[in-house]
């Protein structure tokens, strides 16, 4: 049994009544439990971790070669949880195969659940995490990224998660960010609710994961666009991003518009709808399709490298230099090791 236990401020009228919440208890009330602190780490959340995932191949390589050259390491970790608060909401009904895990990232600093989200989790049987000072004036990478990582960490540790039904999603702007932690960790989350805000994926805010990864995000993740019809300027910004999902050979999107409604939180009845789509076996992709659809991908890229490769022989340095920069941008870390390589070897030219 973990030794972790949760220490809970609760406000109860005018006094403050410290508790702990045992794991072998978790699912005794359904309850929302605000001030929770966590001590569990992953390697998944350090610094390291976050270079390879969200930096482009050359920025990861040039911060290796800046922290080598003075002589300095990365810290571990980004955050001490010492410091940090988290609210939980754990709903009565376990199912039978354990828990589902929705991890949401907020565009406001305080830690709570939106109104009327908690029928949804008991519908469902969902566990909702979410961190406090994780709001849209806050790092992306130093706290907003790493935060929702911990959380998703600490509650499988604490709670019979069902490892497939593990999913992250976010309102407005971590929204957006949770559709950057979904593409970089298609290992830890299945599945994305994106609530009133998205972005193109395979450019220098979305960077694409190392290959066995992508196929991973490609094969298995499923996407849920939550957006309002009056939402005009969020409506634009998410055909952007699905088409861009279409053009990097991804097909389990669906969208769910929410009528009436301007830049808001989803209401609990497509919310739940959207559960429903994330909670059901996906339809596979067509094979060919999607086979047809990578070998596309990879032979624009070999194209662009091998015209990079010419144009560092032919001497045209700044040239090169600024495919390289495209490639690197676009292509992610698809494109690695080549681009590393080459961006070598025009320095040492």
């Amino acid at each position: 049994m973990s030794s972790l236990m949760l220490r809970v401020a609760i406000a109860m009228r005018s006094a403050i009544v410290s508790a702990a919440i045992a794991v072998s208890s978790p699912d005794a009330h359904a309850a929302t439990i605000s001030e929770v602190t966590f001590s569990d780490y992953t390697a998944l959340s350090g610094n390291r971790e976050l270079a390879r995932r969200f930096l482009s191949p050359l920025d990861a390589s040039q911060l290796t070669a800046l922290t080598t050259g003075v002589g300095k390491v990365l810290r571990d970790q980004p955050v001490d949880l010492a410091n940090e608060k988290f609210v939980v909401y754990v709903p009565e009904n376990k199912p039978a195969g354990g828990y589902a895990l929705f991890v949401f990232v907020p565009p406001w600093n305080a830690a709570r659940v939106p109104p009327g989200w908690t029928d949804v989790f008991d519908e469902h049987g969902i566990i909702f995490v979410s961190a406090e000072t994780s709001g849209n004036d806050q790092s992306v990478l130093g706290r907003r990224i790493p935060l929702a990582l911990l959380a998703e960490q600490n509650v499988v540790q604490h709670y019979p998660v069902d490892a497939a039904h593990v999913f992250i999603g976010g309102f407005s702007g971590g929204s957006r960010v949770a559709l950057r932690i979904a593409l970089a960790y298609p290992d830890v989350f299945h599945g994305v609710v994106l609530n009133s805000g998205s972005d193109p994926i395979g450019d220098h805010e979305a960077i694409l994961p190392a290959r066995e990864r992508f196929a991973q995000f490609q094969d298995t993740t499923r996407l849920v666009y939550v957006t309002g019809d009056d939402d005009t300027f969020i409506r634009q910004t998410d055909f952007a991003s699905r088409h861009s999902l279409d053009d990097w050979c991804v097909s389990h999107v669906d969208v769910l518009p929410m009528h009436a409604t301007a830049h808001a939180p989803a209401n609990p009845d497509v919310l739940s709808r959207a559960f429903d789509r994330l909670l059901s076996p996906p339809e596979p992709a067509d094979p060919n399709a999607l086979e047809s659809c990578r070998a596309k991908i990879d032979g624009e890229l070999e194209a662009k490298l091998q015209n990079a490769r010419s144009l560092i022989a032919g001497g045209r340095r700044d040239e090169a230099k600024a495919l390289l920069d495209d490639i690197d941008q676009h292509y992610g870390w698809l494109a690695a090791p080549a681009v590393v390589d080459l961006s070598t070897t025009l320095g040492a030219k």
